[in-house]
């Protein structure tokens, strides 16, 4: 596939999250509320992995190259939790327990994601919000609170979006997209490449106050935030 015709692919997939984006700001709940599973893992083949200092689910799922929704389901994490220092991890289909890759990826790219600001969540993913749910977290903040990049990557779109308010877009170039509401002054343009913690946009602030809608995708598919990001802000 050609430069050209790989870009072109590339801007066609943004203008559908985009699209879809703006469609689903609030999105329907189904009308059958699955009953809310313990916390006790599945029991199935697999080796159980201790979480370390500084571990995410996203690390853990690249170094056995499982998905990060197989550990979930056979651990049965719920959509509010964390995963802490010292709690074992079902593995599932492994044979051998693995020590889990740097988040220094080969070539330099750092492939880990973090927090792109600090604050009190106060809308976690999945929570319900009257007929809708939350497709994100949102962070309490302050009015003009600089927020910044999760994870480096190619801003894709940095502009005002319905039901998200201005917002930034980056594509870290393997399938994930972040994406960053209910911003206020844009620090960053279209096409600017960004590493983590570069300020990329400014709080803004309404009658719900101010706070940013935090979303991270594969594709179209909104992913858990807290999955991806490490324990501590």
């Amino acid at each position: 596939m050609n430069f050209r015709k790989k870009r072109f692919l590339q801007w066609v997939g943004v203008l559908m999250l985009c699209a879809w984006l703006s469609g689903c700001a609030t999105v329907r709940k189904p009308s059958v509320d699955l009953p809310s599973l313990p916390g006790k893992p599945v029991q199935t083949k697999g080796v159980y992995h201790k979480v370390n200092k500084g571990e995410t689910l996203w690390r853990i799922s690249k170094t056995y190259k499982i998905s990060v929704e197989d550990i979930i389901q056979a651990n049965r994490i719920p959509s509010a939790a964390s995963i802490e220092e010292n709690q074992l991890l079902l593995i599932p289909g492994a044979d051998t327990v693995k020590d889990v890759i740097p988040p220094q990826a080969p070539g330099g790219k750092d492939t880990d994601y973090w927090w792109p600001l600090k604050g009190r969540i106060v809308s976690y993913f999945e929570d319900r919000k009257g007929a809708h749910i939350n497709l994100g977290v949102d962070i309490k903040g302050a009015e003009n609170d600089a927020v910044k990049a999760a994870r480096e990557g190619r801003v894709v779109f940095a502009d005002h979006l319905a039901g998200y308010g201005t917002t930034v877009m980056i594509d870290h170039g393997d399938g994930f997209i972040t994406v960053y509401g209910h911003g206020g002054r844009l620090l960053v343009k279209l096409g600017d490449y960004v590493f983590r913690g570069e300020k990329i946009v400014q709080l803004g602030e309404d009658a719900q106050g101010a706070f940013m809608h935090f979303e991270l995708r594969k594709g179209v598919a909104p992913k858990n935030p807290l999955h991806y990001l490490p324990r501590e802000m």
